[in-house]
């Protein structure tokens, strides 16, 4: 958000395509992207994962682990991020809104889906809890400090609660992502809250009781 809004070029090399190919700072993107985001009203920011690999040369973070053709360990590093420093990160997120797009509302959620695997010395289930801690304290701490904008133009959007409180039964075969019965209930219910899209919440709860049922029946399967 800092490159599109404000110029400032990231370090080269922490952009990289699924097939390991380099992206660099295309004048032209970073033109688009700015409209793009001048001309929203409405931002939604999901939060995944603490962990990140960095360039210590630089500082700049990679937004995926680094291509094994490019890794260089002597300056490639692994860690996880502090509450802290996520923090700080997501109070930056906000000032950018706020000076460039005063009118935008902002909602942040918290992506349910597990870690797969990890790079610390640590079982990927301990990390993938700590990781998810990480995140939602961060993130409930700069929401706390909001004063008067939390529930106006800041807002918490409960995915990740309603995913791993309400349900018994969470995931499918993967083990990492949601039954499409209770993303279904997810999006409903963001539509009653955050859309004038005609449903009612007693829609939403009906659907709710549905999904709970199919879910329930999960254990008999």
């Amino acid at each position: 958000m800092e490159w599109a809004l404000e110029g400032v070029e990231p370090p080269r090399g922490l952009w990289h395509g699924y097939k390991a190919e380099e992206y660099g700072c295309d004048e032209r993107i970073r033109d688009k992207t700015r409209k793009i985001l001048l001309e929203t009203d409405f931002f939604i920011i999901t939060l995944g994962l603490s962990e990140v690999w960095y360039d210590e040369e630089t500082g700049g973070v990679f937004w995926r682990a680094v291509p094994r053709q490019h890794y260089d360990p002597s300056r490639h590093k692994f860690r996880v991020c502090s509450m802290a420093e996520t923090k700080a990160a997501l109070t930056r997120i906000r000032e950018l809104v706020v000076k460039h797009v005063p009118n935008a509302k902002l909602l942040f959620t918290l992506s349910p889906v597990p870690l797969a695997a990890t790079f610390r010395p640590v079982g990927c289930i301990t990390a993938n809890s700590v990781s998810k801690a990480i995140l939602r304290a961060a993130l409930d701490e700069m929401l706390r400090e909001a004063g008067d904008a939390l529930n106006r133009s800041l807002f918490y959007w409960p995915s990740y609660e309603i995913v791993t409180d309400l349900f018994f039964f969470r995931f499918g075969p993967d083990g990492r992502h949601p039954h499409k019965a209770i993303i279904d209930f997810i999006m409903r219910l963001f539509e009653a809250v955050h859309c004038k899209s005609g449903v009612t919440m007693e829609e939403v709860t009906a659907l709710y009781q549905k999904a709970r049922t199919e879910n329930a029946r999960l254990s008999l399967v």
